[in-house]
């Protein structure tokens, strides 16, 4: 068995490597000193919420009128999707054929509600997009 001399062993490394701080990924709303900038976070956060509620008003006094058969059966909803009437033409009314009469009846609907979607997303869509600046 051979003994090795403390100067012919490999070198250890003893101390911890530097790891470095958030700021020098340059993550946003970072500032140098690694701490976000709350203040702007906040005032951010608030404004989006201001235009929020007022998005969700616009959308509640919002209505929506959907069709079907030519216009014989309309469905009106509000913006928030809630259905308010259905109107039914005389025409439209078959006693031999309620299932047809049904059918318009959900087609309007259903033309009410595509409607109802695209204005809601119209309305909140940019207001999801406000939360990519605050880094999330």
């Amino acid at each position: 068995m051979t003994s090795q001399h403390p100067d012919d062993r490999p070198e250890q490394n003893t101390g911890s490597p530097a790891v470095p701080g958030p700021e020098s990924y340059g993550l946003p709303g970072m500032p140098t000193g690694g701490m976000p900038d709350m203040s702007g976070m906040l005032a951010q956060v608030q404004a989006m919420q201001s235009q929020l509620v007022q998005a969700q008003q616009e959308l509640a006094e919002t209505e929506l009128t959907g069709s079907a058969g030519g216009g014989l059966v309309t469905a009106t909803i509000s913006g928030t999707g809630e259905l308010l009437n259905v109107t039914i033409a005389p025409q439209a009314c078959d006693p031999e054929d309620t299932e047809s009469l049904a059918d318009l009846v959900v087609a309007a609907v259903r033309d009410a509600n595509t409607k109802q979607q695209a204005v809601a997303a119209a309305k909140m869509g940019p207001l999801a997009g406000g939360l990519g600046g605050l880094g999330f």
